[in-house]
């Protein structure tokens, strides 16, 4: 990717961020009187002020009340709906709440959030199968491309004028052409992956029916580095090193035969450091959306690999 299409690539990126937030009622942690988030005292998870139903752990409503958000005005999460509560925006009235809904709806059903979470995130991977399909063949496609790619880096090294960069660049779209490859398919999840997992965690963090649920002695509100501290720390621990682990195979595998420069090829390590960081900062269920898109893109490569070789 050149540094243009590499700049088209982190405004587009930076675009998305900011059209998920136009108009809405973005998830606001609640504060004391003296400035500070305030925490379950049992989970030492950090609670959100704007809740979308009403929590049924007597602690979480302790909290609540002693900072004086009235719960009375607000549903049970089990009869909650897509029109509960008012207008928040388009963020929140056309994917937070329909999200929510479908999470309680699907959760009441398998009597487990954790489970719900789980098959939604599958279900929504199965609906986007034919874009992240093509992303996937698109990597198989570059191995083949790859030598080629090489002979025209090696031939126009060290040139940094305005006429050869051109040629690098018509040459390289001449071998894309010919392979039929889209240099930006790779980058086309990305764009959806991103306010997906913005959306998932909204709907856990407002949901207190998810967020107070438990799953493998994992509470789902709970962030990892927190719950490291608990009676539950291993099943944190084992969280946190499936989240590192599944995020670097699912980057190794997307990244498969694309070429890179010497400056990129740390790009696998590092996203997945970053990741795996930030992963243990957001609460647990967010982990295991994290870690069930992982696999699910891991499984999907291969059958693509596999399909290739027949």
């Amino acid at each position: 990717m050149n540094k243009t299409n590499k700049k088209k690539l982190v405004i587009l990126l930076v675009l998305l961020v900011s059209l998920c937030f136009i108009s809405t009622g973005c998830t606001k942690t609640l504060i004391d009187k003296n400035n500070k988030a305030v925490k379950n005292e049992v989970t030492g998870q950090n609670l959100t002020e704007n809740i979308l139903c009403k929590p049924t752990n007597k602690e979480t409503i302790k909290a609540y009340e002693k900072n004086k958000v009235k719960l009375d005005k607000l549903p049970d999460c089990e009869k909650f709906t897509v029109t509960s509560g008012k207008y928040e925006g388009l963020w929140t009235t056309f994917l937070i709440k329909p999200l929510a809904y479908i999470l309680i709806l699907l959760g009441k059903t398998v009597n487990s959030y954790a489970i719900s979470l789980i098959l939604i995130s599958l279900i929504i991977r199965l609906l986007l199968y034919p874009v992240t399909k093509k992303t996937a063949m698109q990597s198989e496609l570059m191995k083949k491309a790859q030598p080629e790619l090489n002979r025209i880096q090696n031939k126009y090294k060290g040139k940094e004028d305005q006429e050869s960069m051109m040629r690098q660049s018509q040459e390289m779209m001449a071998v894309y052409k010919k392979y039929n490859m889209n240099p930006m398919s790779g980058c086309l999840f990305s764009f959806i992956q991103l306010p997906l997992l913005i959306a998932f965690f909204e709907a856990v963090q407002r949901t207190p029916a998810i967020f107070e649920d438990k799953f493998l002695t994992l509470q789902m509100g709970t962030t990892p580095v927190v719950g490291l501290g608990t009676s539950s720390s291993i099943a944190y621990l084992i969280l946190a090193i499936l989240i590192g682990a599944t995020t670097f195979f699912a980057f190794k595998m997307n990244m498969a035969g694309n070429t890179l420069d010497d400056s990129m090829k740390s790009m696998p390590i590092v996203m997945t450091g970053i990741i795996t960081v930030t992963g243990i900062l957001m609460p647990s269920a967010l982990g295991i959306y994290w870690i069930t898109t992982n696999i699910f893109t891991i499984f999907q490569n291969e059958m693509v690999k596999r399909s290739k070789k027949k």
